[in-house]
């Protein structure tokens, strides 16, 4: 009933979008999304075609102070009924005043500076794996932040700990989370990120990123303990770079590594990509063509992935 219930209200914002336009008057509905289509090849797999990504939103301001997002998320292929389905990823409420925020609803916790970056802008086709795998989602609850301008963001939030779309707390525990990005010089932006599961584990995580027109440089490392005694940290990191050879190709290489060792001693992940994004028609196209060489377990075993990507924004 979630799901369909938001769905529906996004509909109902789109279709008021051009009636909005006509009044002065009346609030203006901004819409935005993206698609990504994909086909990988990949070794003792052969080729896959995918939807990666197609997600639509609705977002404006109500009030001077007061605005609004809702975005769903179209899913192909749903796992166990094989059928299309709709997800709701953001629907918050956002209070701005001064230097001061105040945000409620479901969105993005605010860990790690590549998570918090729309996909659509990531470098790579997908995140890396230690973001993936330690970064908390999107959940719903309520969160502060505070901005001296440019130089420095602050954020805290307590949420369910649930997850996307799980509107009750099962276990009564909830999840704290903390960031905080500096930018001490033009391009340059540090940032610490904490985030606490009570009752269960603590995730940490430091980052550096500098980009300007042409050039990107970015690495994390974001690590978990559990409070279980005697268990080793979950940890990993990876190193970015990326270079605009021509304004509408983009070179990208990365190396990044990722372990779990108190889940098993053959969860280690080491792997390498190097990519190229194209942008023949502007910022709203991208074709990206990547190679992934991946190592999983020790000493393991690599395995390569091709893979093909089309993306636009609207």
């Amino acid at each position: 009933m979630l799901i369909r219930s938001a769905f529906s209200t996004l509909l109902a914002l789109i279709a008021a979008g051009p009636l909005a336009a006509q009044s002065s008057e009346a609030p203006t509905v901004r819409l935005s999304g993206y698609l990504q289509a994909r086909e990988t090849w990949q070794e003792h797999i052969g080729l896959t075609a995918s939807i990666n990504r197609a997600r639509l939103g609705a977002a404006g301001t109500v009030a001077p102070a007061v605005s609004y997002r809702l975005q769903a998320e179209f899913r192909t292929g749903a796992v166990g009924t094989g059928r299309a389905s709709v997800s709701l990823t953001d629907a918050y409420v956002k209070f701005a005043r001064s230097q001061w925020t105040v945000q409620a609803g479901q969105f993005k916790t605010p860990f790690a500076g590549e998570y918090i970056m729309s996909l659509a802008d990531v470098e790579t086709a997908d995140r890396a794996a230690v973001v993936d795998s330690l970064a908390p989602k999107r959940d719903i609850g309520f969160m502060g932040e505070y901005a001296a301008g440019t130089l420095v963001t602050a954020s805290a939030g307590i949420f369910n700990g649930e997850g996307t779309n799980l509107t009750s707390n099962v276990d009564s525990t909830v999840l704290g989370v903390a960031r905080v990005a500096v930018r001490p010089v033009a391009h340059l932006t540090l940032g610490l990120n904490a985030a606490r599961y009570f009752g269960d584990s603590t995730r940490y995580g430091a980052e550096a990123a500098y980009a300007d027109e042409r050039f990107v440089a970015r690495g994390e490392y974001l690590g978990q303990s559990r409070d279980l005694a005697g268990t080793a940290d979950d940890k990993g990191w990876y190193l970015l770079g990326a270079a605009a050879v021509v304004p509408a190709i983009q070179l990208v290489c990365r190396y990044e590594e990722f372990e779990r060792p108190g889940v098993s001693e053959q969860s280690k992940i080491r792997a390498w990509s190097l990519g190229a994004n194209v942008r023949p028609f502007g910022p709203s196209t991208r074709f990206t063509l990547e190679y992934l060489s991946r190592n999983a377990g020790d000493p393991g075993v690599r395995r390569g992935r091709l893979l093909a990507q089309g993306q636009v924004k609207y």
